[in-house]
């Protein structure tokens, strides 16, 4: 009897401990060229789940593919580098220009590229991201194991 209350409280224990990590921390597969050469197809990064607050300019963050998004994943996770954070001056290949002459990223917005232009589908071409859309901040070291081909 003893070793069956143990072994329950074994499972509850994991259980906690398991949504726990994962309402903290969130594991994420490169599948394209974006990021080259800093990340690679196949290669597993983890982000530490945070808000805006918790984001830096140059930090590498997940966030969820935007609404009306028409790209491959059409609803899927982008990893993109943060490049301009809210009141930080906009830069001017964004595709979406603020209105009535504004020159800052607005509140609750920021803006996000690939480190390889060629191949990202970013805010050159879709404007700013939102902050509800952001999940998280890629921590160091980068890699944490390759999937598939090198």
């Amino acid at each position: 009897m003893a070793v069956c209350a143990l072994l329950a409280a074994f499972a509850v224990t994991a259980a906690g401990v398991a949504w726990w990590v994962r309402r903290r921390w969130l594991v994420v597969s490169i599948a394209g060229d974006s990021m080259r050469p800093t990340l690679r197809p196949g290669d597993r990064v983890v982000a530490r789940r945070t808000t805006l607050a918790g984001i830096r300019r140059g930090d590498v963050v997940v966030v969820r593919t935007p609404a009306g998004w028409s790209a491959t994943p059409p609803r899927g996770l982008l990893v993109k580098r943060a490049v301009a954070l809210p009141g930080d001056p906009v830069p001017s290949d964004v595709a979406v220009q603020p209105a009535g002459g504004g020159r800052r990223v607005p509140p609750g917005r920021l803006v996000l590229f690939g480190d390889n232009p060629p191949a990202s589908r970013d805010s050159r071409h879709i404007g700013y991201f939102t902050a509800t859309d952001l999940l998280g901040v890629v921590v160091g070291p980068r890699r944490y194991g390759r999937r598939g081909p090198t």
